[in-house]
């Protein structure tokens, strides 16, 4: 059990919005703390692999925009 101390603006806030949305002030506590750690805690995809983007370059400049080309010729390569 966690006992929080809220100024009076606050808490005024948090009552007025647990009404609004019928849950008890604790509920809406509680869903409001779950929430901010799960932004918190996991990094987006682009943190985790921003040390990879880019690291290693192929000296092309027109992978993205040649890719299905650049590919074809690959594949027609492996076939010989």
């Amino acid at each position: 059990m966690i006992t929080l101390r809220l100024d009076p603006e606050l808490e005024k806030n948090v009552q007025n919005m647990a009404k609004k949305l019928g849950v008890t002030k604790s509920e809406l506590i509680r869903k409001s703390i779950a929430e901010y750690i799960s932004k918190t805690v996991h990094p987006s995809p682009w943190e985790v692999g921003e040390s990879y983007f880019g690291k290693y370059s192929s000296g092309q400049g027109n992978l993205s925009s040649d890719r299905k080309a650049l590919l074809k010729t690959k594949l027609a390569a492996k076939r010989k």
